[in-house]
């Protein structure tokens, strides 16, 4: 019988589980810590139920390289070892494969189906490229065949327009009829305030994002994603570059995303943690940026895990929770880069380390 005692983040409550096969059981174990079966695999010190990167893309890495199946797990392993047993992917380039719910060492994994691209709004071929005809049937499509989620390209480059509003409007109402959500790529102030205008469930990047739409996001529940990891690490490449107006807007966007963010964050706008980049498992750093950007250290750290966790429908530490954690020596909220070294992880009731 195996068990695991200690502060419980965010409520800091001190609790004791048990686990019972995949779940957790809050209390002492039957027969007590001390009884002859009992295996103590935390004792002390605090518990998460684990952290979450809600954009990553498992799967491939470049625009050039074909979705792999192999590739996929390795990805997902990498996860897991850092300590993220939930993962979004807000499009691939090919719908998950039904094993990755079924493997029992690998993450949780909420998927968006394919890239949903309409002409010239993405790298051709990398995701399912149709006509702006095709885009309301294609998203709820990809919604039924994936965890309920579809992924749109709302813009692509700078000078260039940003998918319709109209069409944008009727591809929500019509995922939303069916009972799915949509995830929305701006970098552009035009797709970010189609985005929102449109009701999309969550902003990928938001780069752009007019301050004055916050109110209407936080209200209608639509998630902010900002990515600022990969972004922040291109700054001084983007920099050096010779002027241009792709490079000047890339770099005005990048200038008020961390006002922007704590904005968000202080309107009520949910904000969550997303790393879009390689290699996986590295959600504590986008958390670490978060923080730089004024959320607390809590928050931020929040957004990697409780409340990404939340969100997407998964339970915190409870009676009957799934039994995954994560487990750390010292307090993850005091420094959100502390999250990268979890002392114990355990997904499913297996101990992973």
């Amino acid at each position: 019988m195996r068990c695991v005692r200690g502060v419980v983040l965010p409520e800091r409550e001190e609790r004791s589980f048990w686990i019972d096969g995949e779940v957790l059981r809050a209390g002492a174990p039957p027969g007590g810590f001390a009884g002859r079966d009992a295996e103590t695999l935390v004792d002390g010190g605090w518990l998460l139920p684990g952290l979450v990167d809600v954009h990553t893309h498992p799967g491939t890495e470049s625009p050039d390289s074909p979705f792999d199946e192999g590739l996929l797990r390795q990805h997902l392993g990498r996860h897991r070892d850092a300590g993220v047993l939930a993962v979004r992917t807000p499009g691939t380039a090919a719908r998950m494969p039904a094993w990755v719910d079924e493997d029992p060492e690998l993450p949780r994994v909420t998927s968006a189906g394919r890239w949903l691209a309409t002409p010239g709004r993405f790298f051709p071929g990398f995701g399912r490229d149709v006509g702006e005809d095709e885009l309301v049937l294609a998203a709820v499509e990809e919604a039924a065949a994936s965890s309920g989620w579809c992924k749109v390209v709302g813009d692509w480059r700078a000078d260039e327009p940003a998918l319709p509003l109209g069409l944008l409007t009727s591809v929500v109402a019509a995922v939303h009829t069916a009972g799915g959500k949509v995830a929305v790529h701006c970098q552009t102030a035009e797709g970010s305030r189609n985005a929102v205008l449109a009701g999309a469930d969550s902003l990928e990047h938001g780069m752009h994002l007019d301050p004055a739409l916050l109110d209407r996001m936080a209200a209608q529940g639509t998630a902010f994603v900002p990515t600022l990891a990969v972004f922040g690490r291109g700054v001084d490449a983007m920099r050096a570059r010779e002027p241009s107006m792709r490079r000047d807007l890339w770099l005005a966007g990048w200038d008020t995303m961390f006002s922007n963010v704590r904005a968000a964050h202080e309107s009520g706008v949910t904000v969550l943690a997303g790393t879009d980049s390689f290699p996986c498992g590295t959600v504590a750093d986008e958390a670490s940026w978060l923080a730089r950007a004024g959320l607390s250290a809590e928050a931020a750290l929040g957004a990697a895990s409780w409340t990404a966790r939340a969100w997407l429908g998964l339970p915190g530490l409870v009676d009957g929770a799934p039994a995954d954690l994560v487990a750390y020596d010292s307090d993850p909220t005091l420094d959100p880069s502390v999250a990268a070294h979890p002392s114990r992880i355990v997904l499913r009731g297996r101990v992973v380390r």
